[in-house]
């Protein structure tokens, strides 16, 4: 897989604001595909049904909107009370009428969306600290939100696949993730496939790869 290696692929800010907007369709429009009955399966993440995944990403809008709030009063507001109470709200929606959940899932995506549009270039420069005591630039949000969208909309198990994903996210999302988990050009070498085969490996989603080393759940 030569892509990754040697290389930086660049991400912008507009980059990371027109992906919200892709996934956001994207993910809206699977979620609305779905009948009721449907919500009660299994989602592709182990435990998870589809109602834990919606309400995760719904929770999501909510949180990043806690971290636009800050950048844009001055006023701290952390994404979660904390992890406990994150689990147990995931836990709590996954028994929400399919209705509600989807009702919440168009409030909190169309809050978080107005108030992006709301900051100012200053504001966007605020820093914040993301749920996993990371020190941020508020400019990082709509890239948080962009990865969630896309790659829920895969998890969701309704035929989308990571070849579905816009190239120039999947270039992004692969090159962040084998950062974080510490790959080198030489760990990629012998991992030879398509862009988006190997972006599902590094997010240790299914993929089409042969021989890749296995590696553990990411996002």
């Amino acid at each position: 897989m030569s892509l990754l290696i040697g290389t930086t692929p660049t991400r912008t800010f507009d980059d990371a604001r027109r992906w919200v907007t892709e996934g956001t369709a994207l993910l809206t429009g699977a979620i609305e595909g779905l009948d009721v009955a449907a919500f009660d399966d299994d989602s592709q993440l182990p435990g998870w049904t589809r109602k834990h995944l919606l309400g995760h990403v719904a929770a999501n809008a909510d949180a990043l909107g806690n971290l636009i709030s800050w950048a844009e009063t001055g006023v701290e507001k952390r994404m979660y009370a904390s992890t406990e109470q994150r689990n147990a709200d995931i836990e709590a929606a996954a028994t929400r009428p399919a209705d509600e959940l989807r009702a919440w899932y168009h409030r909190s995506a169309g809050e978080l969306e107005a108030a992006m549009g709301r900051l100012s270039a200053e504001q966007w420069e605020h820093e914040i600290i993301t749920a996993q005591l990371v020190t941020r630039k508020a400019s990082d949000v709509p890239w948080m939100r962009a990865r969630e969208l896309f790659v829920h909309a895969v998890d969701l198990g309704v035929g989308i696949t990571f070849a579905d994903l816009p190239d120039d996210f999947l270039l992004a999302l692969a090159d962040e993730i084998r950062t974080k988990r510490g790959l080198s050009d030489d760990d990629l070498r012998c991992v030879e496939g398509s862009l988006p085969d190997v972006a599902a490996w590094l997010a240790g989603r299914p993929h089409g790869l042969v021989a890749a080393p296995e590696l553990g759940p990411w996002l």
